[in-house]
């Protein structure tokens, strides 16, 4: 009677009008909330049945749509955050736009269903997709692009992870991962999490083209039996590295180059404010477990809304689930200055570096999938280990903890130094051991 709608957002951008429309539908139809989620889109919980589709068709008048959002196609594809190198960033973004836009599913079916598109008279009763054809993809596909050294958006875990080549500050082109991904199911061990593997470099002006052939390498040859071992990662292990490369040029008619060098440093986001080279000013904002709603004394819904009524920039969701209030003028930037303070929206700025390093799955009591606890739970844990590293000394060390409530993986708690992964009510696995730059998987530690 009740569901969750998640809102495509590519690169995780989002306009000041768009947000206050997203703050609105939290109230008006959700459970007063908003969830920013792993992959940089925005989802609402609390949607009665006759209410979604108003919500639909109140969010399309501002250019915002929930096609792709889920099921069997390309999902939104995510871009770093990065608010260091302003020109990088937007040119990063407009190819992560532009290879959703391009990816994204052709069918009229949205728009008839909740837009009130009629059907036309010389539309046919059976519609084609040019990319994904009869039956779309065997399973969800997932593509991310990072700029180094800051992979905000887990680039080894996607299907496709797009590592941006920056040489004498321009963006040249990316190196290719194929096969990533984080879900597994408890006791099978025909199911595991994977890091994406290289199949080599590719100017920027043919990334479109590769992801379009490697998406449908997947088409083609995915597991449409066996559901839970239908992602491409299996395909890729199953056909061998190899073959997949030797697919992919026979798809593209041409070779891809060989790796570029580069190098990552962390995964995790830095807070405060940033300058940009264009001397724009960025401030990126603590959202513990991507949670936005008014808490005691922590007004932070609020204090959100009041700053996207003068904000003349955007709002970036990086895959942390935080939140850059990004390109405001120095003009701007004091009257943000005087609301964050106002409204107290920098309360989470001591935490503990473990805390501000964390990730939870939305679990309880919204998900259908849970097994445990997540997002209600792993902020009691982490200030019970807060006294620990207090005495370890340790408070402003970044250690990367993730949590999910069940296998599924949308935390990827699979890279977490220290991982939580729920088998059932208060039970859960324990993994550490991942790579701080998200290079390495854990391993399991106790069950």
């Amino acid at each position: 009677y009740q569901f969750m709608v998640r809102v495509r957002t590519p690169g995780g951008v989002a306009t000041p009008k768009q947000w206050l429309v997203m703050d609105e539908m939290g109230d008006k139809y959700g459970n007063g909330s908003l969830k920013l989620t792993t992959r940089q889109a925005f989802q609402v919980h609390g949607i009665l049945k006759w209410n979604v589709k108003k919500y639909m068709q109140e969010i399309n008048d501002v250019l915002l749509d929930c096609i792709a959002a889920c099921g069997d196609v390309n999902r939104n594809v995510m871009c770093n955050a990065n608010p260091f190198i302003s020109k990088l960033h937007k040119e990063a973004y407009d190819i992560s736009a532009k290879i959703s836009e391009h990816l994204l599913p052709k069918t009229r079916a949205y728009h008839e269903l909740w837009l009130d598109g009629e059907k036309v008279e010389a539309t046919p009763d059976r519609e084609m997709e040019p990319i994904y054809g009869e039956l779309y993809l065997p399973r969800k596909f997932k593509i991310g692009m990072a700029i180094p050294p800051l992979n905000d958006v887990d680039v080894y875990s996607q299907d496709i992870g797009l590592i941006a080549i920056i040489e004498n500050n321009e963006l040249v082109g990316f190196n290719v991962l194929a096969g990533g991904g984080m879900g597994m199911a408890h006791g099978d061990d025909t199911t595991y999490p994977q890091l994406g593997r290289f199949v080599g470099y590719v100017p920027k002006d043919k990334v479109v083209d590769v992801c379009e052939k490697l998406l449908t390498i997947q088409r083609d040859n995915g597991n449409r039996v066996e559901r839970k071992n239908a992602r491409f990662k299996y395909t890729v292990d199953r056909l061998g590295i190899d073959a997949v490369k030797a697919e992919l040029f026979n798809r593209l008619g041409y070779e891809l180059e060989e790796l570029r060098e580069f190098n990552f440093e962390h995964s995790g986001d830095r807070y405060g404010w940033v300058q940009g080279e264009d001397k724009k000013w960025h401030f990126t904002l603590f959202i513990q477990s991507g949670r936005v709603k008014d808490f005691d004394g922590y007004p932070l819904k609020t204090g959100l809304r009041e700053i996207a009524k003068i904000h003349t920039g955007e709002f970036r969701m990086t895959g942390n689930q935080n939140l850059v209030i990004a390109n405001v003028s120095a003009q701007k930037k004091k009257k943000i200055e005087a609301l964050i303070a106002e409204y107290n929206l920098t309360a989470g700025e001591h935490y503990s570096a473990l805390r501000r390093s964390s990730i939870a799955c939305v679990s309880f009591p919204t998900c259908g999938l849970a097994m445990a606890e997540a997002e209600r739970y792993l902020p009691s844990l982490i200030e019970k280990l807060e006294t620990v590293v207090d005495e370890a000394g340790i408070r402003d060390k970044e250690i990367i903890i993730r949590m999910s409530g069940c296998p599924n993986g949308c935390s990827r708690a699979a890279l977490g130094e220290i991982g939580f992964i729920g088998k059932g009510p208060g039970k859960y696995n324990l993994y550490l051991g991942a790579a701080h730059e998200g290079s390495r998987l854990n391993k399991t530690y106790k069950a």
